[in-house]
């Protein structure tokens, strides 16, 4: 019995629609990415300082945010279904949700539900610069999405051989992650007291100036999901997820610090090392001769 002979048009027509489809999934995630931004900006604005709790459902709704945004780039880049749309619908996905979204939180939860202070005038001005430091929140996560559109190989300050292994500063949904684990360690809480207020305040200002410095941070990338790994790998994802649905506070509250200090450890590391280090063979010759 002869088997029917496949049409190479069918075939080629049948890709096309599968790819077309294809496109559609990152689009998805990028999606959610932008629905968790708003429903974070909603909760902010009906938050009060005795419906405090929707401060800690935005903070939830950020950290899933995290989670799609890095889900849409992983699956366009696996699916071969990358395009210039989609990467800047996921930038302009981005503004919103890790830097409009965060931006608000921080300044609401450190600031403006902040509880009565003896000296008003202090409280005023205390608020005042808690807004400017969530403007400039904002607007370093914007210029940080932009030098990233425009940079096509990044080169770090700090040590690290250039390539896909670490973010040129820290990345925007890092920084709002920070904001967001701080917000959700405390149930949402806001802050009480001014002398609690002006740390949170440096914070919000160091997180910005990371993400624009040029600072390495590590970007998981090099982590190939198509390979075979141990299957160790498998069970420490497992004991995370596991750690996240049970301890989500008090571990998403580590990892977002470990990682925003791991830029400062590597940075302080290579200025250590340089200054060990002896001088290059030209250097010295020059010094000697003059």
């Amino acid at each position: 019995m002869d088997l029917p002979v496949p049409n190479p048009r069918l075939q080629e027509s049948h890709r096309r629609r599968m790819r077309k489809g294809m496109y559609i999934l990152p689009s998805l995630f990028t999606t959610a990415n932008i629905a968790a931004g708003f429903y974070a900006i909603l909760e902010v604005i009906h938050a009060g300082a005795a419906s405090y709790w929707h401060l800690d459902n935005a903070a939830k709704a950020i950290g899933f945010a995290v989670l799609f945004d890095g889900l849409d780039g992983r699956v366009a880049r696996m699916t071969g279904t990358s395009s210039d749309f989609g990467r800047e619908l996921d930038s302009l996905a981005d503004v919103i949700t890790f830097g409009v979204a965060p931006a608000m939180l921080a300044w609401t939860w450190g600031f403006h539900l902040m509880g009565p202070v003896a000296l008003t005038e202090w409280k005023i001005k205390l608020t005042q610069l808690g807004a400017i430091a969530a403007f400039l929140f904002l607007m370093a996560g914007a210029s940080r999405l932009a030098r990233f559109n425009i940079s096509t190989n990044p080169q770090p300050s700090n040590p690290g051989r250039p390539g896909k292994k670490y973010f040129v500063g820290m990345p925007i949904p890092a920084g709002a992650g920070v904001i967001a684990a701080v917000v959700h360690f405390r149930s949402g809480a806001p802050l009480d007291t001014w002398y609690a207020a002006i740390p949170w305040l440096a914070m919000v200002a160091t997180v910005a100036y990371l993400m624009v410095s040029t600072w390495r941070f590590y970007s998981f990338k090099d982590i190939d999901f198509r390979s075979r790994h141990p299957f160790r790998l498998i069970v420490l994802f497992g004991a995370l997820f596991a750690g996240i649905w049970f301890f989500s506070k008090p571990l998403l509250f580590a990892v977002a610090l470990l990682y925003m200090f791991s830029g400062v450890f590597w940075r302080l590391q290579w200025m250590f090392r340089r200054h060990r280090e002896p001088p290059p063979p030209a250097y010295r010759e020059a010094s000697q001769t003059s």
